[in-house]
């Protein structure tokens, strides 16, 4: 009888932190083009860092399989914002962070997770980050696929801008082409 390997993704540390620090950046940069308070763009940077923290957590429940995730995993992976609030909570984080982090998947169509926020009732900070994270995953080397060119990443986005806040969307094709 063959034996079936399955290995158990943990969430690469150093990938997740340079994941984090991307997104922390981008975030910063479209936070100064909307001209938000150097406050408020300072803690969507921490945000940015911090807003994928609650994948450590979910070592054990995804298998390493180098497709995307199955239907099973998924459910798993969608836990990954409450997680890394619950991981923040009592560490001094504002409630601004703590939102921004909880908030992060949602779409600005209502079709995000985990609660299916539409437009202006998602928090404005997990709207900034739902941009730079999507960007900052397709730019990203997957073990799945290779890196997307950042032109080719945005023209991807604007298929599906319906996703993301469009003032916010603007501010962060602005970051993005300044940072170029």
């Amino acid at each position: 009888m063959a034996e079936v390997k399955t290995k158990v993704i943990s969430y690469d540390l150093e990938t997740e932190i340079m994941h984090g620090i991307q997104v922390s950046n981008l975030a910063y940069a479209v936070a100064k083009q909307l001209k938000l308070p150097e406050e408020q763009c300072y803690e969507l940077a921490v945000a940015g860092v911090l807003h994928d923290i609650g994948k450590l957590r979910l070592s054990g429940y995804v298998s390493g399989n180098e497709n995307p995730l199955v239907v099973e995993e998924i459910k798993y992976v969608r836990r990954h914002p409450q997680l890394g609030c619950e991981v923040l909570k009592d560490r001094g984080y504002s409630k601004f962070i703590l939102e921004t982090i909880y908030y992060h998947h949602e779409n600005y169509d209502g079709s995000g997770y985990p609660e299916n926020l539409r437009g202006e009732h998602i928090p404005l900070g997990s709207r900034i980050l739902r941009v730079c994270d999507t960007y900052a995953a397709l730019t990203e080397k997957r073990p799945y696929r290779d890196a997307f060119q950042s032109e080719a990443a945005v023209g991807m986005m604007i298929d599906e801008v319906k996703n993301f806040d469009m003032k916010v969307f603007l501010a962060f094709l602005s970051a993005v082409h300044e940072e170029e």
